[in-house]
Formats: structure tokens, sequence, C-alpha cells
């Protein structure tokens, strides 16, 4: 008889978690390139033995659980579906999955994880179970969510899950004090930086890093296939339209938005801008600056899940105070640089150490000669 384990009310064998497995494997196959959907696949299995198998690739195209299905062919009838996240129910780009699994006739359904979609949530399931297909879910629950993590934050919030980049010296330095900062860290942190950049629906950066550093913010990865690269769209917070119409990141495969207070079609530096291929768009300020919920709330309102912030002190250090950071990328080159280095963030005087943002670490990988950090904010008490 086959092991089992208990996953909340349900039990599933071992066979379960290697087929769930698989699927979650598969799903990871979509990681650069189903925005704004989430990354799903799909394993279909009859009798212990996988008959088909299939993964979402792209907003558009066929769901994980139709090729899954158009792979198993008439043999999922009676067959268990193992799905990373609740089947969509409703049409969009592509049919609801849930009809697809209803006429294949497959006898049971085991899903990771729920979709908190207003569209789907719940809906997939319940319209299986109509049909008289047993449904479990909850197996590798915390896997698949991490897979989509920005998914389901933007689904819960109507925000995209905001990552800090950052990369330090050992005692928490940037730059020199000169503004040296070329590099921190070595060839193997800034090849795994393209990863995350990959990942990312946009990359968000400030208008003193534009100015200061001229970045292309683009991803420079070697493409294994003949299509061209996803290039995730490079934001930048310029509140008073200085981005120089001969940025390197207006140079770039991909779109640029600026996000400004000063964005009138007649301005001359709006027109030198859009002339270049930017989009231009207003938000409302606070203060000198752009208001960052708002820039936020607009980046949920373009289906954006995960964006990479590649900025300096002050825009990291005022999405940390704002506590709208999400989670921070941490590099940590293994070089010292001084007690007159410039700092990682900028943070107004604490008066308690009480008072200091705290993180729990999640994730410690080294990259080449430096460290790879991940961390979370901790709520504050």
């Amino acid at each position: 008889m086959s092991p089992t384990t208990q996953s909340g009310s349900a039990t599933f064998s071992d066979f379960d978690r290697l087929a769930m497995q698989r699927a979650l494997t598969l799903a990871a196959r979509g990681l650069e390139t189903t925005d704004p959907n989430p990354r799903v696949g799909c394993v279909i299995a009859q009798r212990g033995r996988v008959i088909g198998e299939g993964w979402h690739e792209r907003a558009g195209e066929a769901h994980a659980e139709l090729a899954a299905l158009r792979a198993a062919g008439s043999q999922a009838a009676g067959a268990t579906a193992y799905v990373t996240i609740e089947p969509c129910s409703h049409h969009g780009r592509t049919p609801p999955c849930v009809e697809a699994l209803i006429a294949a006739r497959v006898a049971r359904v085991v899903i990771a994880g729920g979709d908190p979609n207003p569209l789907v949530d719940g809906k997939g399931i319940a319209a299986l179970r109509a049909a008289g297909i047993a449904v479990e879910s909850g197996l590798m629950e915390e896997e698949a969510a991490e897979l989509n993590a920005g998914f389901l934050h933007r689904m819960r919030s109507g925000r995209p899950l905001i990552r800090v980049k950052l990369a330090m010296s050992l005692d928490g330095r940037t730059a020199l004090a000169n503004g040296e900062s070329r590099w921190i860290t070595g060839d193997a942190a800034r090849e795994d930086v393209q990863h995350w950049r990959a990942r990312s629906s946009a990359i968000l950066t400030g208008i003193g890093t534009v100015l200061a550093d001229d970045p292309r913010l683009d991803v420079r990865l070697k493409q294994e296939s003949d299509a061209p690269r996803r290039q995730p769209l490079r934001v930048v917070l310029d509140s008073r339209l200085r981005t120089p119409a001969k940025a390197r990141l207006l140079e770039s495969p991909g779109e640029a938005l600026i996000l400004t207070v000063v964005a009138a079609p007649e301005d001359p530096r709006a027109l030198s801008l859009s002339g270049r291929g930017a989009r231009l768009e207003s938000l409302p300020q606070d203060g000198e600056r752009l208001a960052l919920p708002a820039v936020l709330d607009r980046l949920g309102e373009l289906e954006l899940n995960e964006v990479l912030v590649e900025a300096g002190a002050t825009l990291a250090g005022e999405l940390l105070r704002q506590s709208l950071a999400d989670e921070l990328l941490l590099y940590v080159g293994a070089r010292l640089l001084g007690p007159s280095a410039r700092a990682l963030v900028t943070m107004p005087p604490l008066a308690r150490l009480a008072d200091a943002p705290s993180f729990t670490l999640i994730e410690t990988q080294p990259v080449g000669d430096d460290l790879r950090l991940r961390l979370r904010p901790r709520p504050a008490v």
C-alpha cells in the first residue's frame, strides 16, 4: 500500500506528491513568459502512470490543463489531474479549463492551492464538484504559492509584489564616498541579477539612478529559443521629467514608462521623451516626490505581478520606510569599504532600536564569491 501524507483534510499518497512536484517543475518553465497570468503546470495520471503533462507558456496560449489533456487524449477519462493552481472557470483569452477537464471526464483533480482572482476564487473547484469530479487541494501549497507570489499578491492587494534589489559590502556600504561602486559584487552575482530581471514584470528605478548611472535595465541573458525575449517594462519615477532623451533605457528593446507629475502633451520635455518611444503618465505627488502608494496602485492596474526595484538609497529607503517593499534581494560582496562609504538605504534617524525595520531571512545562496540573501519584512508589532 502506498504511503500517505496529510494536507488539511485530504490524504495524499507518495505518487500524488511526485506528480504535483512534476507539475510544479513544469510550471516553472513559464517563469519568464506567462505575465500577467500565473505560472501553471499540470500532470494527468492513470493508475500510477503519467499519461499527459503540460504547462502554460504565455498569455493567450493554451493553459496547462488543456496542454496536458491534449497529450493524454482519450486516456484522460477516469484519470487524476494534478494542477498547481485552481483551474479557471471563466472565459478570457482562452476557454475555461474546468470545461475541458469535465469534457475529458477526469475522475479526480488535485490542486496545490486556490486562485484568489475574483473571476476564479472557488468557482473552479465548485464547478468541478458539481460535475461529480472529486477535488482535493492543499498538496504542496507553499511551494506553489512561492512560484506565483507576485500573481497571488496582486490578486489579493491590487498591487504587484515589490522586490528591492540591493548590493552591499560586508560592512553594509554601497559605494565609496566619491560614488564609485563598480563592482561591489562579482560576475556571478551580476549574472544572477539578470535572471531576477527576466522573471520580473517590470524594473523600477528613480531619476537619480538614471542621471547617475544611465542604466539599460534590460535582460541580457542568452536566449535558448528563436523567439524574441520578453523584456520587462522599465519604469522610471521622474517627477520633474529630467530623464535625458538619450538615456540608454530608452534605447533598449522593450517598453519604457515614465511616471511624473508633469506630463502635459505640449511640454517640450514630454514631447522629446515620447518621441523616443517612452510612455508618460501623471500621478499624484507627495511633497516633491511621486506618491509611492499611487505608483504601486498604477502598476497593479497595469497587471504587473513582480516588480524588481533597482534604485538608489533614497527610493529604496522610502519603500522600506513606508512598508511598501515586500521582499529584499540583497547581494553581499566580500569586501570592506569603510565608514565614509555610502550607506545601503536612506532612513530617518531612529530613537529606539525597537523602531528599526526587521526582516525574516527566507533564503541564503552563495553566488560565486558573494552571497545572496532574500528577506521579507516582519509585520510591525
